[in-house]
């Protein structure tokens, strides 16, 4: 698991004037800056202050290496300078460091080692098919099995290794399976280890000493604010934003402060800790009743340290229960009840930076690490804060050197063990051979066309999996081969996948466009060969859309599983994505507006594609991944469902749920189904309300750079529409193209698909019947000033049918905002679908 630019938790001091907020230099006792494969020094004018790393030819051990020089680029230039020139080996390498010893206070030195990684094409071969193994001071293994830095962006992997004592370092990389291992730079420099939990770890869920042992980052983030490059940084280090981590149905806000920071030395605060840029910007609660929850992918099974930033921008007071209040929970463990901001700082500092620090355990693989903030039971007036986060993973450490001896002993069991193994697998493999051998002779041939293809990498397709359609209705089967592709005219189609057929770049891969030989133009979506989560989604999608055809989804042509390849072809949707012609990204504008009537039109074909899947194939199917990027448009501006990966089939006969891990994207994720993991179709009706705002203010469901308040498309929008305020929220290319009470009637389906409750939100088939109804007022009725401002109703047709009836919903006290029930159509006995046919519409 990395992430690019992945950096170290580095808890280290300096002599800093804490009221100025100025901070010297970082100068550790030594440090070692190696530019590895390059001819001569190389400064990094970006760091700051700056720095220069030497060629490594001095430190370098054995002959088997060689310099690799990357191919020039006019069009691309790496992201630094380090990155043009690499050390490469076939057989492996090594480099051996002196440095002095340190002087620390108990005797034990932490190292610090960066390694930097940015694959290229060079005379040596090609960088990104690499696949080796790191490791240092012959006994700690830190990269591997089969690393191999992911190419396009530099991949900094930091460590902290205690040293032996011995005042030599040394790093060997060994290539995998006759390939090549690499490296662009190497940083070595002590830590100061006054600060090494200076305060102490706060154990939760976890019985863990930490101290002393290998620690390697995986995640380092700037809370509420953008990213802290090693320009900003006191220790030359890359902070993230968070938003990317948030959990789908966390609701928060963003504050900032634009004075100085304070920092109390005397506590071991110091700006080498983190920089001022982190303390500036936090994430902070906005309702009282919600936890502002972070969620991480970790390997599992391990131990990690989390260190959490915070900064109370208010006046801290003496006043026994004011100031900064709130509770700290870890994989939704209490961390800290009710942690003080005024414990950790002093009255003379009213902006002052304080970190605490936690060791937790995540005790399955595939779990995620969460950490969550919220309002104290006491206090909760006050809002919950934080600033930074950074999370460390725990590696054990062997501090007994094996001797020379011992280590001779080991190498000759392993050597017969080794043999002893061979026999037994060669005995057993000639036994399967005879076995195999045996039932093929007393077996039929099996016809072509239901022969699998060969070559796909990963596991089996276990139907009940994560990801998968699941085993609830569906019974698993082989996939139909009469919609294979062979992988030659998938190639030919796309001109071997050519750059310049490339439609998009998502989650599951790149798609191109292409033509068959028969002439059909296609889609062709092929999965990264590096994702080991594809396989599930691949065939789930193949199960799922080989079994289904409507005008509303999106047709499968074939697929192919060839060769350790993941393809899927659909027929090509030329109009692309609903999202790209409501306001585009900044890779790809938003094309020409839509009118009102054709939002309509495209809003109705997707409802009618989802309801067909919730209630017109036998097997009830939840999407579990609706968004306007996944509803395409074809032809006319066709609206058609697409991206089947993450679909589920529904509660069986007698169930009310499907219990599942939640899967999703964040903005469109049914805060039910995020909190209780009980899966239904309304979750879908949920996403689809926010796609449906989405088509109504033409923003993206989540803008951090937007106030606080207008963050969530979502929130936002309700809270307009709750007062019939659409001027506040309406798309202005369609204001004055709306007719206002198709405009009221679309609102207000959309709201109620975001209901709280699941069984209080409308079928899909109530979403489809009402959107038809909002198009007959846009179709029926002229838009007019009087008749938008005419709320009383009188002036629609008197021929009125009162559709399907669903739970009523009492109204809700909104204070000085109109509540639902003074906004929405409503009948006396209670139907909040209650509907007006005209004779004139559709």
């Amino acid at each position: 698991m990395a992430v690019p630019l992945i950096v170290l938790l580095l808890l280290v001091a300096g002599s800093l004037p804490a009221s100025n907020g100025q901070t010297s230099p970082f100068s550790p006792q030594f440090a070692v800056y190696l530019a590895c494969g390059a001819g001569g020094d190389v400064v990094v004018t970006s760091d700051s202050p700056q720095r220069t790393f030497v060629p490594d030819d001095g430190m370098l051990s054995g002959k088997s290496s060689r310099r690799a020089a990357r191919f020039s680029n006019p069009d691309a230039s790496p992201p630094s300078p380090l990155y043009a020139a690499a050390r490469v080996g076939t057989r492996g390498f090594s480099y051996r460091v002196r440095y002095p010893a340190a002087e620390a206070p108990d005797g034990n030195t932490t190292l610090v080692l960066r390694l930097h990684f940015f694959p290229f094409a060079s005379q040596s071969g090609d960088l990104s098919a690499a696949r080796f193994n790191v490791s240092a001071m012959g006994r700690y293994v830190l990269l591997g099995p089969s690393f191999s830095p992911p190419r396009g962006a530099g991949v900094v992997r930091e460590f902290f290794l205690p040293s032996d004592g011995s005042g030599e370092f040394d790093v060997t990389f060994t290539p995998e399976g006759g390939g090549l291992a690499f490296v662009n730079a190497i940083e070595l420099f002590p830590a100061p280890q006054e600060l090494l939990w200076k305060n102490g770890l706060t154990p939760v869920k976890a019985d863990v000493p930490p101290l002393h042992q290998a620690l390697e980052t995986l995640y380092r983030l700037n809370v509420g604010g953008p990213t802290v490059t090693t320009a900003n940084d006191t220790m030359w280090r890359t902070w993230l934003p968070d938003y990317s981590y948030l959990s789908p149905a966390t609701v928060s806000a963003v504050a900032s402060i634009q004075g100085p920071i304070n920092f109390d030395e005397t506590q071991g605060y110091t700006r080498m800790v983190a920089p001022d840029a982190v303390y500036k910007s936090q994430r902070t609660t906005n309702s009282s009743s919600s936890n502002v929850t972070w969620t991480f992918a970790v390997d599992g099974k391990d131990n990690y340290v989390v260190r959490l930033h915070f900064c109370a921008f208010e006046e801290l007071s003496s006043v026994i229960g004011e100031g900064v209040n709130f509770n700290v929970y870890l994989m939704q463990a209490m961390g800290t009840l009710e942690l003080k901001a005024k414990d950790h700082a002093t009255r003379s500092m009213p902006t002052q930076a304080f970190y605490m620090d936690y060791v937790t355990t995540v005790p399955t693989a595939g779990e995620n690490l969460t950490v969550s903030i919220g309002r104290a039971a006491t206090n909760d007036s006050k809002k919950a804060i934080l600033n930074g986060l950074e999370i460390m993973k725990l590696r054990a450490v062997d501090m007994t050197p094996a001797s020379s001896s011992s280590k001779t002993n080991k190498v000759v069991i392993a050597v017969i063990a080794a043999v002893l193994g061979l026999a037994v697998l060669a005995g057993v493999a000639l036994c399967l051979v005879f076995v195999r051998r045996r039932q093929r002779q007393a077996t039929q041939p099996v016809p072509e066309e239901e022969k699998e293809s060969v070559g796909t990498p990963w596991s089996p397709f276990t139907p009940d999996g994560e990801g998968s359609i699941g085993s609830s209705a569906i019974t698993p089967r082989r996939m139909n081969m009469k919609l294979h592709i062979p992988l030659a005219e998938i190639m030919v189609a796309t001109g071997d996948f050519n750059d310049a057929n490339l439609l998009g770049v998502g989650g599951f891969g790149s798609v191109y466009r292409g033509v068959l030989l028969d002439g059909t133009r296609v889609a062709v979506k092929r999965a990264k060969r590096a994702s080991k989560q594809g396989f599930p989604e691949f065939q789930t999608e193949i199960l799922v859309l080989s079994s289904i055809r409507h005008r509303h989804l999106v047709s499968l042509i074939g697929y192919c599983n060839e060769r350790s390849e993941m393809i899927l072809v659909y027929e090509l949707m030329e109009n692309g994505t609903l999202r790209s012609h409501l306001y585009g990204s900044d890779a790809a504008p938003a094309s020409a507006p839509l009118s009102w009537k054709q939002r309509l039109e495209i809003c109705i074909g997707a409802a009618k594609g989802l309801h067909y899947l919730h209630a017109g194939h036998s097997d009830n199917i939840i999407h579990r991944d609706v968004k306007s990027t996944n509803i395409l448009l074809g032809d006319g501006l066709v609206a058609k469902v697409a991206d089947f990966g993450l679909s589920r089939v529904g509660p069986s006969v007698g169930q009310t749920h499907v219990s599942t891990a939640v899967k999703g994207s964040f903005g469109y994720l049914d805060p039910e189904y995020f909190k209780t993991r009980q899966l239904t179709d309304r979750s879908d009706v949920y996403s689809f309300g926010v796609v449906l705002f989405e088509v109504l203010c033409a923003r993206p469901v989540i803008d951090q750079s937007l106030p606080p308040d207008e963050i969530n498309l979502a929130e936002w929008a309700m809270q307009w529409s709750r007062r019939g305020r659409f001027d506040k929220i309406i798309d202005p290319a369609v204001a004055g193209d709306a007719n206002m009470n198709s405009l009221r009637k679309f609102a207000e389906t959309a709201g109620r698909c975001l209901a709280d409750y699941g069984d209080l939100r409308p079928s899909m088939g109530d979403v489809v019947w009402n959107l038809e109804y909002c198009l007959q007022l846009q179709e029926s009725q002229p838009i007019s000033t009087e008749t938008a401002l005419d709320d009383s109703g009188t002036h629609l047709p008197r021929d009125i049918v009162v559709a399907r009836q669903v739970a009523h919903i009492a109204s809700v006290d909104a204070g000085d905002d109109m509540s639902w029930s003074e906004t929405a159509s409503f009948t006396a006995t209670g139907n909040v679908f209650s509907q007006i046919m005209s004779r004139d519409g559709r």
